[in-house]
């Protein structure tokens, strides 16, 4: 078994990968505006979307398509954000904060350098998600 993805659930996903471009430079891969399945609800929004992310494959829908996709799906309370953080590797963490700030990221932790050496930062995307900006620490020590 391996990890193949991440899926973040939000209120617009055109919206929100037009927001992940602009700031972290992710380009579309795939993109249904308007998810046709059986069980939809009139006035919803099903949309579904993956962004090409070095590495990585980060998806997006929206939460009605979470809903009919797996039943018991909810929002998180009061709108607020899901407990889950995405990081994203980078040799400018300074520059990674600006971008992502000026695409309309809300700026949580400066670029800083952690007690174990690593520059890090933080914001909050526009839909909530958490995300880390981060150096590349070197290889884990050798355990022998």
């Amino acid at each position: 078994m391996r990890l193949v993805s991440t899926v973040i659930y939000v209120d617009d996903v055109v919206r929100t990968i037009g927001f992940y471009e602009a700031a972290f430079g992710c380009g579309v891969k795939f993109l249904d505006a308007d998810v046709r399945m059986p069980g939809r609800i009139d006035g919803q929004v099903y949309q579904f979307a993956e962004l090409d992310v070095a590495g990585a494959t980060l998806q997006f829908g929206t939460h009605a398509l979470g809903a009919l996709l797996m039943p018991g799906f909810e929002r998180p309370s009061g709108g607020g954000p899901s407990g889950v953080e995405i990081a994203f590797y980078t040799d400018d963490v300074p520059g990674a904060f600006a971008r992502a700030v000026a695409a309309g990221a809300t700026p949580l932790r400066a670029p800083e350098t952690m007690p174990w050496g690593q520059e890090v930062a933080y914001v909050r995307s526009l839909e909530g998600t958490f995300i880390g900006l981060c150096a590349p620490i070197g290889e884990p020590a050798d355990p022998s």
